[in-house]
């Protein structure tokens, strides 16, 4: 039976309320957020904020420090950190932070865990910065987040409804490989009426997140539908997804097919050696994921 919008929004809405208790980015996160977001404020703001945590400023230290970024010597010192990141890439490292917490939960499946999730999350959020960098886009950070949060929707739906999700599962089919009979947006749609997108752009809204975030959560498995700005940053995840899931490691439950779409290359205007290149590129880049995030 056909879902109406309506229906729709009931049903996303209602895991939204019932997950209250994740569904809250920590204090100091949004105030990253909202201080990132303010044109006037400078390093010294930021640092203000992050000195009043300790576990955070450590984390810090240790992607400052890692073969990651590739910055020459050990740098100890916070203040120096946020100058040598950026604004943006410090605020990444906070929500990756708080994100981290929220993929728990164990295996739901031999197909399906958080920590598979988590890790083709990571995984397609440095495949983003990479496609952003190859083409001059100079999105490199937003790319990243954009990366890191596309999937964000199946931990809702994995904290709302385990059962549910893994009816979802087992309907894919998958194979001893990971790959899918049937796409995980498929079988979303026949047992919880609602998709991750719709369950990712809810929770992003409620996080208050920026509007291209919003629109990759929600779109980033069909990027030509967007009319806007996002298209291109929709793009990115798009082709980023289907590189890291060829890797492996990680769950593409909902990616039946890595092939990349002739018109969302268009779209982003990227050749097939760049595609290659980057290929090439990705699975020592991944090597570095597990110490570093």
């Amino acid at each position: 039976m056909a879902i109406s919008t309506e229906q729709r929004e009931q049903i996303v809405q209602s895991a939204i309320r019932e997950i209250s208790h994740i569904a809250t980015l920590p204090e100091i996160t949004l105030k990253i957020i909202d201080l990132v977001e303010d044109p006037s404020s400078t390093a010294q703001d930021l640092h203000a904020v992050i000195s009043n945590d300790p576990a955070l400023c450590s984390r810090i230290l240790k992607v400052v420090n890692s073969s990651f970024y590739g910055l020459p010597g050990q740098i100890a010192s916070i203040n120096r950190a946020i100058v040598m990141l950026g604004l943006n890439a410090v605020k990444n490292i906070a929500i990756a932070a708080s994100l981290a917490k929220l993929f728990r939960g164990g295996e739901l499946t031999g197909a399906f865990s958080a920590k598979d999730l988590w890790t083709h999350s990571n995984q397609v959020a440095m495949a983003c910065k990479m496609i952003a960098d190859k083409l001059k886009l100079g999105l490199g950070d937003e790319a990243y987040l954009a990366g890191l949060i596309h999937d964000i929707g199946m931990m809702v739906e994995m904290q709302y409804d385990r059962n549910k999700l893994i009816e979802a599962i087992e309907l894919c089919g998958a194979d001893e490989n990971g790959v899918p009979a049937v796409g995980l947006l498929e079988a979303e749609e026949r047992v919880f009426g609602a998709t991750h997108q719709d369950f990712g752009k809810a929770l992003c809204e409620k996080w208050k997140f920026p509007a291209p975030f919003i629109t990759v959560t929600g779109h980033h498995h069909n990027p030509s539908a967007v009319a806007s700005d996002n298209k291109t940053l929709c793009a990115i995840v798009y082709i980023a997804d289907r590189l890291a899931a060829e890797c492996g490691g990680g769950v593409r439950l909902d990616l039946p097919s890595l092939e990349i779409s002739q018109e969302v290359r268009q779209q982003l205007n990227i050749t097939q050696e760049q595609i290659d290149a980057i290929r090439a590129e990705l699975p020592e880049a991944f090597e570095s994921i597990d110490s570093t995030l």
